[in-house]
């Protein structure tokens, strides 16, 4: 089985946390999984420009991204965060390899706006390279940044970047590891399962926004383009991917064509 884990900036910001889940992705790997990890690193970004006197600005959700943020960008998100979070896979025996979008140009993205800055939004995604890794057995970790054929670099939404990533390598789950319980409604009640129909009616009424309105978006595309199943889930429990794997009601799930059904 083939799945693409996207592990949220707040998950890995201790050591605890990313060893506890490096130690679940490789024992899974180990038994038979095809992964791939992306993750994110918002909460490291926006300490990192604090620290240097630098104003994080975001619109619609998306951190405004000038020269400045870009260099952070590339020091955080793609050096220590990821580097760190390879760590711990190493630690744990799995041969993990640290990527960023722009190497063999994994993810090209293109300019969102003038106004974001280069903030780009992912329009392609070549499965090649993580192919061959895994195939020789190494675990593909990747950082939320992509490139476009002109060598530029861009910030993306890592969420973005995950699903354009899972449809590019044919996964057929994909995990979006977050520190919410789920998908919740209007009356702040997890949903357990969600239609894509749903996961619209969400958007459009508000309900969902910011992060969440990101992660909805993404995986109404990934099942769209072939995903056969999305979970958005709280990647703070104990044995949080063995659960994912062997299907136990943990989050929220997204299939294609299936109803709303709220937990409890």
């Amino acid at each position: 089985m083939k799945a693409l884990i996207k592990i949220g900036g707040t998950l890995l910001d201790t050591a605890e946390s990313r060893q506890r889940l490096a130690s679940e992705i490789a024992r899974a790997v180990e038994q038979g999984l095809n992964a791939v990890v992306v993750h994110g690193g918002g909460k490291q970004m926006t300490r990192f420009l604090a620290e240097r006197g630098i104003e994080s600005r975001f619109i619609n959700g998306l951190r405004v991204t000038t020269p400045e943020v870009l260099d952070g960008v590339l020091k955080v998100l793609a050096g220590s965060v990821n580097q760190e979070l390879v760590a711990a896979f190493v630690a744990c025996g799995a041969w993990a390899v640290g990527l960023s979008g722009m190497d063999a140009l994994l993810t090209e993205a293109r300019p969102m706006s003038e106004e974001l800055g280069a903030v780009g939004k992912p329009v392609a995604s070549d499965h090649r390279l993580l192919g061959l890794l895994m195939d020789h057995g190494y675990l593909p970790v990747v950082a939320c940044l992509a490139g476009d054929r002109q060598g530029r670099f861009y910030n993306v939404n890592a969420d973005q970047m995950a699903a354009s990533v899972a449809c590019a390598m044919q996964a057929e789950k994909l995990f979006f590891l977050t520190d919410v319980d789920g998908v919740r409604g209007d009356g702040g009640v997890v949903h357990s399962t969600l239609s894509l129909d749903a996961c619209r009616d969400l958007i459009d009424s508000g309900v969902a926004s910011g992060g969440m309105r990101a992660k909805l978006e993404s995986a109404i595309e990934a099942i769209q383009r072939g995903v056969a199943e999305v979970v958005i889930a709280p990647g703070a429990v104990a044995g949080v991917i063995q659960k994912l794997l062997e299907g136990e009601p943990l989050g929220t799930r997204l299939l294609a064509g299936v109803g709303v059904r709220l937990n409890g």
